[in-house]
């Protein structure tokens, strides 16, 4: 038979032309009926029809909010369920869990052609980052891409794995249309790295069962490629975009250790983080840039000494989908066996928002898959100096830098995990871009480090948060911290922090540079232009106003006096707070400060009022 063009080829894979010249005609015959057209699937073009409707992609939070709106007011909104705390663990049985999760690799080619990997899969025109080898052209070969083994390497040695210095790639055999060749090379009996551990502490979020630490074991983690991304549209119609088949990926096998559903959403939070603090994935879970797939299985401990059926729960895109579906799965074993059934080995699906996992198919095993060495790739050397010079350049790692961010600045734990997951790493990176500069402008002004470190800390936590997620925030493309300098922010805190201006006129100065009405670098001036800087009263001032405060609030008084007799346990302290907000309300607000205001208060309280009654009592 004749060589056919490859041009030929390419018509028909990615616009289905055939030529029905020659061998590839399609004949009738009298005990092979003629297969009709499959008009279900086709190749996603670079250019959309008019009449195709547009694909909308809808936030992850917007999908769960519209669905449990949908629920509540179709009147099949569930029954309230227990708080996920509170439903970690199920009296008679035992869960255990192992996952595995996908994540892409940072790199610039696909791991056995060099096409391009695609920025963005919503930007970028479908099918135009493909080679012959993307596509099973017959005839093509894989190429290894060198490159790519640097961030895997890289989060392999994040996740305390043993690099083996031979590895080699398997094919998985399977068919489906978003796999052209039929088959995913991968690393199945012979993997880069074996032998790791994930160390979880109680800051990361796992169930209160397991105490202050666990350590989590990783079986192997291994690379393999992507397949391709399918689109569905109306009148049952897929489309086909390839530019993702033969993306790099790893996949991390951890070993069933698990026991609480916190505690395996916990540690995909904690790879995410090890993989992003190394620079060696794209994106997080919710981003698309990695997926997790969750075995779950019960048993009865005391009965049962091998591990329960399992089931395996694909394609999870959120931390709480992890834990979510790990306890629908869960119960519904432990149904399933209490009603005397058998729990079958499948492999499940779970919706956002949804209260039950749902069947997809059997479970595939190790004959199903026809694993098979790959004979056109040869072995994955690794040399023992990269491993080290790779090892020596990671830098700080997740845990040591929480542990900085609580020892050296007083940040709490669930602030420096907070600062270490924003932004996929970035916002902890300008969080010391703001202390430097602020620093730099306070020299030895500064009452030790740590007063205006949580200054810091909770101006890029939740102020900046406030200017994206409040109702009067003004949408933006792009992270918060791309629209407010370091600098201009740390000129904000500056002269906040020696008590130049007011937290309400810092605040309105943060959103004037959000909303470019306050120049880069002009924050000094747009103060002086305003008239903004804080003149506060005097003391003599302060206790003036105090005086015209407690006058008729003989009763608020009263309060202090009993507790400082004894006859009452609690200090007053909403009492003290109420007569504080009287007086912001009573003074000049821009010539006060809350906490002088709290101190002066305090002051003449114990010294004047209490005194006067306690003589006017004897």
């Amino acid at each position: 038979m004749a060589r056919i063009p490859t041009a030929e080829l390419s018509r028909y894979l990615l616009s289905g032309q055939i030529n029905r010249q020659g061998c590839l005609r399609l004949r009738r015959t009298p005990f092979l009926p003629r297969r009709p057209p499959c008009h279900n699937i086709r190749p996603l073009s670079t250019t959309t029809p008019p009449t195709s409707p547009a694909v909308v992609v809808v936030p992850l939070r917007k999908q769960l909010k519209d669905q449990a709106k949908a629920l509540k007011s179709s009147g099949s909104s569930p029954r309230k369920k227990k708080k996920n705390s509170d439903n970690q663990t199920v009296p008679g049985w035992e869960l255990t869990v192992g996952i595995e999760i996908h994540a892409q690799l940072n790199t610039s080619r696909k791991l056995f052609s060099p096409a391009l990997v695609p920025e963005s899969s919503l930007e970028e025109k479908p099918n135009t980052h493909v080679s012959p080898f993307d596509l099973a052209i017959p005839g093509s070969q894989p190429l290894f891409q060198p490159d790519t083994l640097i961030p895997a390497v890289r989060a392999a040695l994040a996740l305390n794995c043993e690099i083996e210095p031979v590895s080699y790639f398997d094919r998985k055999h399977y068919f489906h249309w978003d796999q052209p060749a039929g088959y995913q090379i991968t690393q199945f009996y012979h993997p880069f790295a074996r032998h790791g551990k994930i160390v979880l502490y109680s800051r990361d979020g796992i169930a209160a069962e397991d105490g202050d630490r666990i350590e989590v074991g990783i079986q192997q983690v291994q690379m393999e490629q992507d397949t391709a991304k399918t689109l569905a549209q109306p009148g049952g119609v897929n489309w086909l975009d390839f530019n993702r088949v033969g993306v790099p990926l790893i996949e991390i096998i951890t070993r069933p250790e698990i026991h609480h559903p916190a505690t395996a959403a916990a540690l995909v939070r904690k790879v995410q983080m090890l993989l992003g603090a190394v620079d060696a994935c794209t994106s997080g879970l919710e981003a698309g840039g990695l997926r997790a797939d969750v075995n779950v299985s019960v048993r009865r401990p005391g009965e049962d000494k091998k591990l329960g059926q399992r089931t395996e729960i694909k394609n999870l895109s959120s931390f709480k989908a992890v834990e979510d579906a790990i306890i629908a799965e869960r119960d519904r074993q432990i149904a399933v066996l209490e009603a005397g059934g058998t729990v079958a080995g499948e492999t499940r699906g779970w919706s956002l928002g949804g209260t039950e996992t749902r069947r997809l198919r059997g479970k595939e095993g190790e004959v199903d898959y026809r694993y098979m060495p790959d004979p056109d790739l040869g072995a994955v050397v690794i040399g023992k100096d990269l491993v080290e010079f790779l090892g020596r350049s990671m830098g700080v790692l997740p845990d040591e830098e929480v542990e900085g961010l609580m020892g050296r600045y007083g940040l709490t734990a669930k602030d420096a995990m907070a600062l270490m997951l924003l932004d996929e790493g970035g916002r902890v990176e300008y969080f010391y871009e703001v202390l430097g500069e602020l620093e730099g402008r306070l020299g030895g002004e500064g009452k030790g480090e740590g007063s205006y470190a949580l200054l810091a800390a909770n101006w890029c936590l939740h102020e900046l948060g406030k200017l994206t997620e409040g109702e009067d925030a003004e949408p933006r493309t792009g992270l918060v911290t791309e629209f407010v300098a370091a600098g201009d922010l740390a000129a904000i805190l500056y002269h906040l922090h020696r008590r130049k201006i007011t937290a309400k006129t810092a605040k309105a100065l943060l959103w004037g540079v959000f909303n470019c009405e306050v120049a880069p670098g002009g924050v000094t001036d747009a103060i002086e232009r305003g008239g903004l800087w804080f003149q506060e009263l005097s003391e003599e001032e302060y206790a003036m106003l105090a005086d015209k405060v407690v006058e008729g609030e003989e009763g608020v008084l009263a309060e202090f006096l009993r507790f400082k007799q004894g006859k009452s346990k609690g200090y007053p302290q909403g009492k003290l707070m109420f007569l504080v907000g009287k007086m912001m309300k009573m003074g000049p607000e821009q010539n006060l400060d809350p906490a002088s205001v709290k101190r002066v208060l305090g002051e003449r309280i114990e010294g004047v009022y209490l005194p006067q009654l306690e003589g006017e009592e004897k």
